[in-house]
């Protein structure tokens, strides 16, 4: 009986394992993902935006938080309104007047930009993290047969709370770099 006990809960915890990893990747598609891929330039431009004005923006702290640029937004595809629309995180402070191809997210326009990159990769890394120690804990007990101590585990999403950091900057140098030179 005692057999049977730990293969239910070996059957449980790899289970609950994969569907916490299913749903770190669903919250990951569906919130910052459209985003990141717009920042990205997946697929083809939406369109552009004529700007009018841009200015540094600042979060709800009022922490700086990038280039805002703002503008007419000129769908690619025929039959859609224009509307006013804003670049948000743009890699430059572009002239008034100034057209930039852009791809759109959550109401919103993108064009590869260092910051946007930061943002959204860390966006993405802080979503995952809680979600990836989790399953791997699960995963960890599953393969034991037991329930493990989640001490390592905790300390391993702490570390990668700055990982993601790093990355998000090591990913947006380049780009920085790139947009310094040629944009």
């Amino acid at each position: 009986m005692e057999r049977i006990a730990v293969r239910a809960g070996r059957g449980a915890a790899l289970t609950g394992g994969w569907v916490i990893l299913a749903v770190a990747g669903w919250l990951i598609w569906l919130l910052p993902g459209p985003h990141l891929a717009a920042v990205l330039g997946v697929g083809p431009s939406d369109g552009a935006v004529r700007i009018s004005g841009c200015h540094e923006a600042t979060d709800e702290q009022g922490y700086a938080d990038g280039t805002a640029c703002v503008g007419v937004f000129m769908p690619r595809k025929e039959g859609e309104p224009q509307r006013e629309i804003t670049l948000d995180k743009a890699a430059k402070p572009h002239p008034a007047g100034s057209v930039v191809e852009v791809r759109t997210a959550g109401g919103r326009a993108y064009e590869l930009s260092g910051d946007a990159l930061l943002t959204w990769v860390s966006v993405s890394g802080f979503i995952l993290g809680p979600f990836l120690f989790v399953s791997l804990w699960l995963f960890a007990c599953a393969r034991q047969g037991r329930w493990e101590s989640v001490d390592g585990y905790f300390l391993g999403f702490l570390a990668s709370v700055v990982g993601v950091l790093v990355l998000g900057v090591v990913v947006a140098i380049p780009v920085w770099i790139f947009t310094a030179l040629f944009g």
